[in-house]
Formats: structure tokens, C-alpha cells, sequence
């Protein structure tokens, strides 16, 4: 067979063609960053798995407080709609996005040659969580600028490559994970921890000196024109367009759309009313039209957050993890303790759990879509019934705030499993109860099923 052939079989060639396309609508520098920062956090997993293995063979974790170290560690990315509004809000020098990529990216560099270099700082537990804490508010801030950027980019008439460019970040955010599964497993099993801390910051590196590449315009001249269209719209960019989803999903009877028509408009009427309040006037100072934004913005994500069509499924979305314990770091040191996997196979084993999501997500929009959420939760991933929830208009900041909720709910459940962990007393060498650690956990899986009615009963994966 010709090579010609073999790429027209796998679909080489539409796939050069589709990126061709991408690269002619964004330019090259952007896509570049784009794909970077996205392969860069699927890459995460090649340093992960060491630190695993440093909280457990060289400072002798227990296996619950070695849970406890990373769940304070990826508390940063509970938080993402603070760094979305603070970027908003608070230009810096004019510039809204490539300042704080660029701050975003120092703080994911710095801790990693810090704790390649120092030994003190990776043998000391206090020290190891708080580089590490630091390491995720870089990542997860540098998470929410990047897709502020590609909302950006995708407006107007480059609004038809939205779905083109979302679905490239995803498939880079999986190269990246298998990946770093890959050849994190074998440089566990070829070189020390602090070479691989020190190789890890060469990403982090590229992606600072990248950040150079792409142009942003001043927020300042984009002032005039969002002033000339405030009196047209409303603050939370579109936040009618969520009692019109709430309409399409709730609708019984005329007479109730009727009457959720009446609401709407005084509810418009009202909103458009505060919206004058919220509007700085010219004169005024710097920090004053800074607080008037971070105002205006607060109060657009906490009038969307009070709709029960947002507020239910987020309440879906916490209950969901915090129900089940995470044994994740224990089950972690029964395979290295007991089993004696080295790292190689466990990172060849992560990589079938990237696919096993490539190819869940891929059956879900294949064939699973068109029915009932509440059918096929089971199933389908979070992104996607976060994806199809939020309104429009506001899709960027809410399903930020999803994906905030979804990991405290994780980090919460971490906790739990930790807890879980210590009352069973599972440790290194002790894993006589883990059957029934695991057991509780297989339970605790059926109890978000008991809070289903959270999700609208006519929710599908279809955009209405």
C-alpha cells in the first residue's frame, strides 16, 4: 500500500486541510498558542506521576495525607471565574489577555526549575504544596485566558470555525495527555524526579516566549464601541437569552409562555434600569472604572447564577462528585506497594484511559446526543451537559463557572476520600480494608441518580 494511500485511509489529508483553514481564519501565531497551552495541560500528566511518586517515596506520605497534598494543590482550579472576571475587568496596560497569559505562564514555570534545582524545597512537605498550589493557579488562570481569547477570536464572521477551533484545543489537550503518559512512565523509569521537574519547565518556557507572538489590541479602544451598544443590551453579554432557553425547556402551555413573556420583559425592564447604574461615567478615575466593571460583571454571573436552569444543574454537578470518595492516591499506592507496576505501565495504562474518554465523547455525539440527559448520565461527560446548558451569550463565563463546580466538587471529594482513607486505615502496607473502601465507593456512585430531578427533564445534547 502507498503512503498515499495510508493517509487517505486515517484522513491525513482532511485533516492538513482542516488545519490549513483554521490557520487562514486565525493566523499561525494564534493557532500556535492555542494548540500549546491546550497540549501543555494534557502534558501535565508526564510531571504528575512523579510527584506522586515524591510524595510517597521520599517524604513517606501516608497515602490520605499524600491526597490531602494534592487536593489542597488543585484548589486553584475551583476558583477559574475569578481569574475570567479579574482579566475582564482589570486591563493591564491596556490589554486584557496577553498580559495575564503572561503572568498565568510565569507562575506555572517558576516552581518547576525551583523545585528541580533546590532539594530542600522538594523534601519538605510545606514547601512542596505551596509550589505546587502555585503551579495550578498559573495553569488554571492561563486555562481561562486562553478560551477567553478563542470566544474572542471566534465573533462575527469567524463565528462559523467556533466549533473547528474548540474541537482543536480538545485534540491537543489529548495528544498532550498520552503523551505525557508515555514518556512520563518511561522517564520515571530512566531518570530521577528533580530532571523531570526541570524537563517539564521547557513547555511552560516555550509557551512564555510564544506569548510574544501574538498581537492584542488596547481594551481602551474598544471602550466607545460597547458603550455605543450598552443602551441595546444588557450586562452578562445575552443574559435574556437565558430566560429564552428557560422558556424552550419549561414551556407547558401558552398561557404559562404567556406569562413568562410578561416576566421577561419587566424582568428586562428592571435589568436595563440597573444596567444605567452600572455604567461609568467618563470622568471618572481609573480604579473607579475598574470597580464599576468588576461591579457590572459580578452582577451579570450572579443574576445567570440565580436562574434555575443554571442553578440546578450546578447543584447537580457539586452533589455528583462530593457524593463519591475519591481513592485515586490510595489505589495509587497499591499498585506500586502491592502490585509492583513501575511507572511505565501505569503511564501506558492512563493512556487508555485518554482514549476510553476520546472515544466516549465520540459515541456521545455519534449516536447518544438526541436523547434524555437524565438516560444517559452515566455515560456522558461532563463537558458536554455543561456545554449544552449554558445559555448563549454567556456560554464563556458559565461554563467556566460549571467546570469551577465540577472541581471543588472533585477537590471536595478528594477530602472525603482522604477521610475516607484514615477511618479505614489504609496506609503503606496496610491495605486489609481496601475492598471495602472500594466497595463504599461503588455504592456512593448510584447516590447522584436519588438527585436527577436537578436536570431538566427535556434536556438534551441539542442546543434548542
Amino acid at each position: 500500500m502507498r503512503i498515499k494511500d495510508i493517509c487517505m485511509f486515517f484522513g491525513v489529508q482532511k485533516m492538513i486541510e482542516w488545519v490549513k483553514q483554521l490557520n487562514k481564519a486565525f493566523g499561525a501565531s494564534f493557532l500556535w498558542l492555542v494548540c500549546l497551552i491546550h497540549f501543555t495541560q494534557g502534558f501535565r500528566s508526564f510531571v504528575w506521576t512523579a510527584v506522586s511518586y515524591q510524595l510517597k517515596d521520599n517524604l513517606k506520605l501516608s497515602p490520605s495525607a499524600s491526597q490531602f497534598v494534592s487536593s489542597i494543590a488543585f484548589f486553584p482550579w475551583s476558583i477559574k471565574p475569578l481569574y475570567g472576571i479579574l482579566s475582564d475587568c482589570i486591563p493591564i496596560k491596556g490589554r486584557k489577555r496577553i498580559p495575564y497569559l503572561v503572568i498565568a505562564t510565569l507562575l506555572s514555570l517558576v516552581p518547576w526549575p525551583m523545585l528541580g534545582i533546590d532539594s530542600n524545597l522538594r523534601s519538605s512537605q510545606w514547601h512542596l504544596t505551596v509550589l505546587l498550589t502555585v503551579q495550578n493557579l498559573g495553569s488554571a488562570m492561563s486555562d481561562v485566558v486562553v478560551d477567553a481569547m478563542i470566544a474572542e477570536a471566534v465573533r462575527s464572521e469567524r463565528a462559523s470555525f467556533a466549533g473547528d477551533l474548540q474541537s482543536i484545543t480538545w485534540l491537543s489537550i489529548a495528544v498532550g495527555g498520552i503523551w505525557g503518559s508515555l514518556l512520563g512512565g518511561h522517564a520515571l523509569t530512566n531518570l530521577q524526579i528533580d530532571k523531570i521537574f526541570l524537563l517539564f519547565s521547557v513547555l511552560p518556557a516555550i509557551q512564555l516566549l510564544s506569548c510574544r507572538l501574538v498581537g492584542e489590541n488596547s481594551a481602551d479602544s474598544k471602550v466607545s464601541h460597547e458603550s455605543a451598544n450598552s443602551s441595546n443590551s444588557h450586562p452578562g453579554n445575552g443574559n435574556g437569552n437565558i430566560l429564552d432557553e428557560d422558556n424552550i425547556l419549561l414551556k407547558k402551555s401558552s398561557a404559562s409562555a404567556t406569562r413568562r413573556k410578561r416576566s421577561k420583559k419587566n424582568s428586562n425592564k428592571r435589568a436595563s434600569m440597573r444596567t444605567k447604574s452600572l455604567i461609568p461615567e467618563k470622568g471618572d478615575s481609573l480604579i473607579s472604572r475598574w470597580f464599576h466593571s468588576l461591579k457590572t460583571a459580578t452582577y451579570s454571573l450572579f443574576r445567570a447564577f440565580r436562574q434555575p436552569i443554571i442553578l440546578r444543574p450546578m447543584a447537580w454537578f457539586f452533589l455528583a462528585q462530593i457524593t463519591v470518595p475519591n481513592l485515586s492516591t490510595v489505589m495509587f499506592y497499591y499498585q506500586t506497594e502491592v502490585l509492583n507496576l513501575d511507572g511505565s505501565f501505569l503511564g501506558t495504562a492512563r493512556v487508555v484511559g485518554w482514549l476510553g474518554l476520546m472515544l466516549g465523547t465520540f459515541t456521545y455525539n455519534r449516536y447518544l446526543k438526541t436523547m434524555k440527559l437524565r438516560k444517559i448520565l452515566l455515560l456522558m461527560p461532563f463537558l458536554i451537559l455543561s456545554g449544552q446548558l449554558c445559555p448563549p451569550g454567556i456560554e464563556g463565563t458559565l461554563f467556566s463557572l460549571f467546570m469551577s463546580i465540577n472541581d471543588l466538587g472533585s477537590t471536595v471529594g478528594s477530602f472525603v476520600g482522604a477521610g475516607l482513607a484514615s477511618i479505614l486505615n489504609l496506609s503503606s502496607g496496610s491495605f486489609d480494608n481496601l475492598g471495602l473502601g472500594i466497595a463504599i465507593q461503588v455504592l456512593c456512585t448510584f447516590i447522584p441518580i436519588a438527585f436527577l430531578f436537578l436536570i431538566p427533564k427535556e434536556a438534551t445534547g441539542i442546543s434548542a
